[in-house]
């Protein structure tokens, strides 16, 4: 009957190794596994970055080309837009300055030239492709400041990303810990 007894604890004990032997591999292939995924992961966002690098030339490039047609545009703008204007104030000149003056010196003294209108409507001119050469600058700064506000933003949610991480790390090692004080009290 001793015999018996101990044969059955013997083939208890025996099973009871297998089933823990059979899930300890089981775990370990597991493990094994997601840290394969992880690292086949981790190397999929490797080849992305670097083929994200690769395009930083071609971007940096549109975004100067961008800025180069930019320029030549506001610059052509702004010619086109002040040859008109001296084309208005040369047929001005030549068809109405000479009669005028010669009124104005009779009757005014020569105080509220055409001539003088000429040159303050010049100056006029002048000013509005300044302004336009003006915006175009604003618009560029505009847009650097949005790449530098993406820039830090993406810098904030990479440290973000690093803390949440960490803060995981640490709840699965209290887990695990808890866990196995846990399995090491029932054992005893």
């Amino acid at each position: 009957m001793i015999s018996m007894s101990t044969r059955k604890e013997a083939e208890r004990s025996s099973a009871e190794y297998d089933a823990k032997r059979e899930l300890r591999t089981g775990l370990s292939e597991q493990n094994h596994a997601v840290d394969r995924a992880l690292d086949e992961t981790r190397e999929k966002i490797r080849r992305t970055v670097d083929e994200a690098r690769r395009e930083i030339p071609r971007n940096t490039q549109a975004i100067n080309d961008y800025q180069e047609h930019t320029l030549q545009a506001s610059r052509e703008i702004a010619d086109s837009y002040l040859e008109s204007q001296k084309e208005i104030i040369q047929s001005f000149h030549s068809t109405w300055v000479p009669y005028i003056e010669n009124m104005y010196d009779a009757f005014w003294n020569n105080w509220s030239s055409p001539r003088r209108a000429a040159e303050i409507y010049a100056r006029t001119v002048s000013n509005v492709a300044d302004n336009v050469m003006a915006t175009s600058r604003i618009a560029n700064n505009t847009m650097f400041a949005n790449i530098g506000a993406y820039k830090a933003f993406v810098q904030r949610e990479k440290d973000d990303v690093k803390e949440f991480s960490r803060i995981a790390a640490n709840t699965a090692r209290t887990f695990e810990n808890n866990s196995r004080e846990f399995a090491d009290k029932r054992a005893a």
